[in-house]
């Protein structure tokens, strides 16, 4: 069963990833619903099934290593430009596209990837944990796929894009195999992974409120179909605390 989840997530990438190589004009008011809709869930989860279960392992320490994990992603933003929060850098008027790093984007969005998928390893008290963590993550990085693959199909065409999307799902699945094997073997790995836990939470904390602050409209109002998103994913993450 727990080999399934990481084959759900790397589907629900490639399958997010894979839509702008087959779909033109992506609309962009759908895509920001669903950047509210995965980011509700994401931080729902987080507040709900990770933090929780971290604050019972790690005490007052976890605050600490939480503040560590939102500036890391704030860090981490300097490479990625925001894409994981919904920042396009594609515009279809635009004919001089040089100056978009998209290397610098994708090695960041990388190593995001890696180590969101770093807690999908750990072996939680409440059973419900790992999967709501599994599918708050895989709602995070369907969007996330999708920008991605229209970034590096715009810049460097569709093959380097198919390749690009290929390692970019793989990277979160690897991760948590990665920490489940050497946590099962090396109890020094368990407990680095129990310590950035609280890291990537910080981290999921910065990504989803970006996305609500960031998102929208150009004025960042709160429209009815976000709001109307946003609840959507908070319920899903309410209903996931009945499946223990």
């Amino acid at each position: 069963m727990h080999l399934l989840y990481p084959v759900i997530l790397f589907i629900i990438t490639i399958a997010g990833g894979s839509i702008p190589l087959w779909v033109k004009g992506l609309n962009d008011r759908r895509m920001q619903l669903l950047l509210a809709f995965s980011g509700a869930f994401l931080l729902s989860i987080t507040f709900l099934h990770l933090l929780p279960e971290t604050f019972e392992d790690l005490g007052s320490k976890t605050g600490f290593y939480i503040l560590g994990g939102f500036f890391l992603q704030l860090f981490i933003q300097r490479f990625t430009h925001g894409v994981e929060h919904g920042h396009v850098h594609v515009h279809p008027n635009q004919h001089d596209h040089h100056h978009i790093p998209v290397w610098s984007i994708v090695a960041g969005l990388s190593i995001h990837a890696f180590m969101e998928g770093l807690p999908l390893g750990f072996n939680y008290r409440n059973s419900a944990t790992g999967p709501s963590l599994y599918f708050a993550v895989a709602a995070h990085k369907l969007p996330e796929a999708m920008l991605l693959t229209m970034l590096v199909l715009h810049e460097r065409g569709k093959k380097t894009a198919v390749t690009t999307l290929l390692i970019f799902s793989f990277l979160t699945p690897l991760a948590g195999m990665i920490a489940t094997y050497l946590g099962m073997h090396y109890g020094f790995i368990s407990r680095m992974v129990t310590a950035l836990i609280p890291i990537v939470a910080g981290a999921f904390i910065h990504i989803s409120t970006t996305i609500f602050f960031e998102s929208g409209t150009k004025q960042h109002l709160l429209t009815w179909q976000k709001v109307l998103a946003m609840v959507a994913g908070v319920s899903i993450a309410l209903i996931t605390l009945f499946l223990e």
